[in-house]
């Protein structure tokens, strides 16, 4: 089944060339089925991107998926125009009382700063919790999974002493868990980040499973059920391009900025990088939907109905 996206939105011209079967409105509202719907929160500064790649993982599945692009109330995105923030992105605020099978909340390039200085860090809390009572299932990706574990168990996040990036190999620690579900023992994951959380800072007997981990670059991947969540604190949403793009643009800034580890071929930049986490990344977000999709209510409206609030869950 295809996914379901704004006709005009850039990333249905980049999919359908791809062989993504992308629906168009007109013909889904013709269509007698309840799709997924999943919203996501976009934190990334290159917006368009971001909407591509997760726009092509969660379309990958048989399901029918309604993707909904979600913003921050009332923060203007300094790398995106403006007139495409007010077309396809809907602000939290006007979403808040809507629900949602699933909900993914990207990085976001204010990693160094501590939380409680991001001038949006009051909604993005506010927004975490109401996942609690009107998402289903929730996957973070780098900042916000950092974000979530600070906001739901107090855990802090450390800074490195230099950026870790790179494409690094991954050892999967649950090969039974449903999320794990056809992985290889171990897979390349993309990384980009300033900061990390720690394994020693994580709480015992809190439910949190390690589910994927590096022994360069440490945490992965994090099971979290009391609050039906999946933190991933890496990409393998990523393109192919794209830590050779962040490359360009650090080095501009810093001219002895490192080539990303195990990247480029013969870590030669001027050589084009491989992919060698594409299937992994969609099987895990194919296993995050099936998960989704296995439990979900069909009535949207009892979705949430009998969770604690996310104090008590914590």
């Amino acid at each position: 089944m295809p996914i379901r996206i704004p006709d005009d939105l850039p990333a249905s011209r980049t999919l359908e060339a791809e062989g993504v079967m992308v629906m168009h409105e007109a013909d889904a509202i013709r269509q007698d089925i309840r799709p997924m719907r999943i919203g996501l929160l976009n934190l990334m500064p290159d917006k368009i991107s971001t909407e591509t790649q997760i726009a092509r993982l969660v379309g990958a599945t048989p399901l029918q998926v309604e993707l909904t692009l979600v913003r921050i109330t009332g923060h203007k995105p300094r790398n995106t125009a403006a007139h495409h923030m007010e077309a396809f992105y809907r602000p939290w605020e006007d979403v808040r009382e809507e629900k949602f099978d699933g909900f993914i909340l990207t990085g976001a390039p204010v990693e160094r700063m501590p939380f409680e200085e991001v001038t949006y860090w009051d909604e993005m809390t506010r927004i975490l919790d109401w996942t609690q009572t009107h998402v289903h299932r929730t996957l973070t990706i780098c900042w916000a999974a950092q974000a979530a574990l600070h906001h739901f168990y107090g855990l802090p996040k450390h800074e490195l002493p230099a950026k870790a990036s790179g494409v690094f190999r991954h050892r999967v620690l649950v090969p039974d868990s449903p999320y794990m579900r056809g992985m290889s023992d171990d897979f390349s994951v993309p990384v980009s980040r300033w900061t990390e959380v720690r394994r020693e800072d994580l709480p015992k007997g809190r439910g949190l499973t390690v589910l994927a981990e590096s022994d360069v670059t440490g945490l992965c991947l994090i099971d979290d059920p009391a609050h039906r969540a999946l933190h991933m604190f890496n990409h393998l949403e990523y393109d192919s391009t794209t830590l050779a793009d962040e490359y360009a643009r650090d080095s501009v800034t810093d001219p002895a900025t490192p080539v990303p580890a195990h990247y480029f071929p013969g870590d030669d930049a001027t050589r084009r990088p491989e992919n060698r986490w594409r299937g992994h990344a969609h099987l895990l977000f194919g296993n995050w939907i099936n998960e989704m999709y296995q439990s979900t209510p069909f009535d949207m409206d009892r979705i949430g109905e009998g969770r604690q609030d996310s104090a008590a869950a914590a």
